[in-house]
């Protein structure tokens, strides 16, 4: 093919960087030595307005740190808590040296959009969507023993902390993970760490069925690796258990945590009895945008897997002003592989948690993402944008089984059962629905939606009383495809 072909995207490869930390007022002492040390990245998180002023100093203006106070006071569901390498990916190449010269950079930066959102992000005719809810993928619901969801026929999740080392705006679980906010009262585990841990081991030994379970929380990389350990190497003794996937962001924010060599010493010691059992171990984590993929972060991915992991897989989340266009997830997906070694995996569309709709996207959109982004990656390293449908799980964003885009209603099917379902015979035929962002809408959807929001139930959504877990049976509004 002629080099002169025009190409809708243009792959370059780029080099992994660190910025330099020391353009931010607060760390121009911080030497490599502390930057470098995990213990050192955790005592100087950014925990409130005051802390962060103190890091940029008179780079931001007032009037972002205004914004910033009221978007905590009234809208955030999770609590401010950003590392400072993820603070350092922030606007890495913007001018600096006079007061307000980062203010512009940061409101338009991507990583801040989703770790240190503002209010004026935010969607004023519909913050959040009617139909949003606090654990919107109702994972507490499908709890087999405390913290561990058993949503899928084979797979299990099991939620070891409630803490991570960081917090995103976006997070799914928001209804646990984190301190409360003033919007966000967090719910709490019950049992002690010791005990919440073993009945989840009691429970996969007495059902073995399952043979995938990933190893999460809120994030590992904030329970203490002796204990991640034990954990992973009971698992391993389970003759049913094939894959354990740990999931962690914590690479991604805070990868001095997982170059410390304690724990890859653990990590190495976890693949060798794997492999001598014939279990893949891989770790999971999260990066959102290009800019995140830095010379630590590839340092720290390349260790890992020199450790013995299978992989390194990428889940990142498809979110508007984020990385919701071609060349951004194609920007992602090539510094993930180039860089680092990491493995995209999946896009996640943004789930429908409260004030979240103005990071979320149609399924329309998504689609016609999925379809730009086909053919550039390798075809075992081109993610699928899913869906995470309620009552459901994840769905290729291709997969609906019909879709009513003047309301913004998408509907699909599954093809197991899970322990929500009522064990009839409509099972495996019932549609469930997933709902637009209304702003996404054409004129005719954004008015139904202004005018039926505060009382009448949308179109194939049970009425109150209705049994969970799939529409109500009545007629549904026409296709449109």
């Amino acid at each position: 093919m002629s080099d002169g072909l025009s190409q809708p995207y243009s792959y370059r490869r780029t080099e992994a960087e660190e910025p330099d930390w020391r353009r931010l007022p607060g760390w121009r002492e911080a030497t490599e030595e502390e930057w470098d040390s995990p213990q050192w990245q955790r005592a100087h998180c950014v925990k409130n307005l005051r802390q962060l002023r103190a890091v940029t100093g008179d780079l931001l203006d007032d009037t972002f740190f205004a914004d910033l106070e009221r978007d905590q006071r009234e809208r955030a569901t999770m609590s401010l808590l950003i590392t400072p390498h993820m603070i350092n990916t922030i606007a890495p190449h913007a001018p600096s040296g006079r007061p307000g010269s980062l203010t512009d950079a940061y409101y338009s930066d991507p990583v801040r959009r989703y770790m240190l959102p503002v209010f004026s992000d935010r969607r004023t005719d519909f913050p959040s969507h009617p139909y949003a809810d606090r654990d919107s993928l109702h994972e507490r619901d499908m709890w087999a023993t405390e913290g561990l969801t058993h949503r899928y026929p084979t797979k299990v999740l099991a939620e070891l902390v409630t803490t991570c080392p960081q917090y995103c705006g976006h997070c799914t679980r928001m209804d646990l993970v984190g301190n409360s906010t003033p919007q966000v009262g967090k719910t709490r585990f019950v049992l002690k760490p010791e005990a919440r841990l073993q009945a989840m081991i009691d429970y996969l030994r007495k059902t073995p069925v399952v043979r995938d379970v990933v190893v999460s929380g809120g994030d590992i990389a904030n329970v203490p690796w002796p204990r991640v350990e034990a954990f992973v190497d009971a698992l391993l003794e389970i003759e049913s258990v094939r894959d354990v996937r740990l999931a962690s962001k914590g690479l991604i924010g805070l990868p001095q945590y997982w170059t410390d060599g304690a724990v890859l010493a653990g990590v190495a010691r976890l693949s060798e009895t794997a492999r001598a059992r014939g279990v893949q171990i891989a770790l999971h984590t999260h990066a959102n945008a290009e800019q995140q993929i830095t010379r630590s972060v590839a340092h720290a991915s390349r260790l890992l897997l020199d450790a013995g992991l299978r992989d390194v897989r990428n889940q990142a989340v498809l979110l508007r002003t984020v990385n919701d266009t071609p060349h951004a997830l194609l920007d992602l997906c090539f510094a993930l592989l180039d860089r680092a070694g990491i493995m995209p995996y999946y896009f996640y569309m943004c789930d429908m948690i409260p004030y979240s709709e103005h990071w979320r996207t149609s399924v329309a959109e998504a689609q016609e993402l999925q379809h730009a982004i086909m053919g550039y990656l390798p075809g075992f390293a081109t993610p699928r944008i899913v869906c995470d449908v309620p009552f459901v799980g994840k769905r290729w964003v291709h997969q609906l089984a019909d879709y009513d885009r003047v309301h913004g209603i998408s509907y699909w099917s599954k093809n197991y059962r899970t322990h929500l379902d009522p064990g009839d015979a409509d099972d495996l035929s019932r549609l469930h629905e997933y709902y637009d962002p209304v702003y996404t809408l054409p004129d005719e959807g954004r008015e139904w939606w202004r005018s039926h929001a505060l009382g009448t139930p949308a179109p194939g959504t049970p009425a109150p009383g209705a049994p969970t877990g799939g529409a109500a049976p009545g007629p549904r509004f026409s296709a449109v495809r």
